[in-house]
């Protein structure tokens, strides 16, 4: 069965997302407290962890900083703050979701299933031959080693992010609305969620743009989302 690890102070809101996925075969560890909840994550392996922000010990944003350097296990985290800052910043650090605090457990579970589909397919999307890369103007996507590279220097993604780089370069000069990016890389109805895709293409626009300001390879369409183009 496949572990998840809770990292949540509130007894019965833990309990509760224990329970329903439980109730979907899933094994559940529950954490109270932010510095064990980090140990934990950082020595055992869990198909996904869900991730409060307002801890005692260590907060959220510290803890999913802390295991994103160190591994590429999803993150989902939860809390009651909806400001708008807090997402971006929870995306940012390498959260791969985002849910504000109440919520309904069985959007919890479709979202717990989701990224585990998704993570378990980019892991087994690994192709035997050396020559399956896609190669636009200075960006190398080398689909075999699930690594891209700028003008010879690899830089390191997310795996969200490395999925989502290759949908758009796959579909180059196509226009995909924010929403429709979010549930074709995501796997989930958007439910007017567009911060989540537009804080991965400004993190993926740091890392190979040579100027984010004018973006090369990912353009936004202003009013319609974005598409993938390389300018010559």
């Amino acid at each position: 069965m496949q572990k998840i690890l809770i990292i949540e102070d509130d007894n019965s809101i833990a309990e509760l997302e224990r329970d329903y996925l439980e109730a979907n075969n899933f094994t559940v560890e529950l954490v109270e407290d932010g510095n064990k909840g980090l140990q934990k994550a950082l020595l055992n392996d869990y198909a996904l962890i869900i991730l409060d922000i307002m801890l005692p010990g260590i907060d959220g944003f510290k803890i999913c900083r802390t295991i994103r350097q160190a591994k590429d296990t999803p993150i989902l985290m939860v809390s009651a703050r909806r400001e708008d800052v807090d997402k971006i910043r929870g995306l940012g650090l390498g959260a791969d979701d985002y849910v504000i605090k109440p919520f309904s457990p069985g959007e919890l579970v479709a979202r717990v299933k989701a990224h585990i589909a998704r993570y378990e397919r980019l892991k087994g999307e690994i192709v035997a031959t050396k020559t399956n890369v896609l190669q636009i103007g200075e960006l190398e996507i080398h689909l075999a080693g699930h690594r891209v590279f700028i003008s010879g220097k690899e830089v390191l993604l997310t795996n969200r992010e490395y999925e989502l780089l290759t949908f758009l370069a796959e579909h180059p000069g196509i226009v995909f609305s924010k929403e429709g990016l979010f549930e074709k890389v995501w796997g989930l109805d958007a439910l007017g969620d567009t911060a989540t895709v537009m804080v991965h293409v400004n993190r993926i626009r740091e890392k190979i743009e040579p100027d984010i300001t004018h973006p090369t390879y990912i353009e936004t369409v202003w009013g319609a989302g974005y598409r993938f183009f390389s300018k010559k």
